[in-house]
């Protein structure tokens, strides 16, 4: 079965902020306040704060929020001084950063579009991109490295959060049924091409997104081709329901330079 990845994702996020899933809960407006005087945080994987230093000079930066739609990132970047463009293939998920924005007079832009193709965006626009989680959701991530070179400025940021590979050999909702954690996956794992017609369906109706792995070669080795310099990383957990957790970290967030 063909299946079109943009918009059947769409599809599910969409139905995943309405139905305020944890990605989907806009901040408050007590976040909001105090991320404006100062005190603000943001993630890029499940847990961990990314650290300040990866930041800089935050105030009057020009920020591009990659697929990080849903009322979070955003907003709390705007009010801590940035200039923010939120760039998310679902149109509730910025729906939440546009409502937030316009509450608080934050300089938040929403566009819609592909993370894989940034061709509404100058080159060379951009002091940092801030792109949590969410590149298991395209097949080729090759060409988000090489779009996201290009709308960077010199010597700019790109701050990454993806999942390790590794979660990708196990059912985890099988898991979570079972309390057992077994291999029953090969990578890369392809769930347009994996999953059956019944399958594909059941996801649809349950609002899931199709997932793609991608390996270290692919994740850091294609930073690194795209023309980055990768400065920093670190690894972090997730919750006792991913069985996988008690075992090694889920996720890793790294900084790259663009050269």
């Amino acid at each position: 079965m063909r299946v079109d990845v943009l918009e059947f994702n769409r599809k599910a996020w969409n139905q995943q902020s309405r139905n305020n899933g944890q990605w989907s809960v806009p901040v408050s407006d007590e976040t909001i306040a105090a991320a404006r005087s100062g005190d603000w945080n943001v993630i890029l994987t499940p847990l961990k704060a990314v650290p300040k230093s990866w930041f800089g000079h935050l105030t009057g930066k020009s920020v591009l929020c990659l697929a990080s739609g849903g009322g979070q990132q955003a907003p709390v970047l705007a009010a801590a001084g940035a200039r923010v463009v939120s760039f998310d293939l679902s149109d509730v998920q910025l729906e939440k950063d546009r409502i937030l924005a316009e509450r608080h007079h934050l300089d938040v832009t929403c566009l819609q579009g592909d993370m894989a193709d940034l061709s509404q965006l100058e080159p060379e626009s951009f002091d940092l991109i801030f792109h949590p989680v969410s590149n298991l959701f395209v097949p080729n991530i090759e060409i988000v490295w090489a779009q996201c070179y290009r709308v960077l400025k010199p010597k700019g940021d790109l701050l990454v959060g993806f999942m390790n590979p590794s979660m990708f050999l196990f059912d985890h909702d099988e898991a979570a049924r079972t309390g057992k954690i077994e291999v029953t996956r090969k990578l890369p794992y392809d769930e347009a091409e994996r999953l059956s017609e019944a399958e594909l369906h059941a996801l649809e109706e349950n609002g899931l997104a199709l997932e793609f792995s991608h390996s270290l070669d692919a994740q850091l080795g294609g930073q690194l081709r795209a023309g980055f310099l990768i400065s920093d990383l670190y690894e972090d957990d997730w919750d006792d329901s991913i069985l996988f957790n008690a075992f090694s970290p889920t996720s890793v967030a790294t900084r790259a330079k663009k050269l």
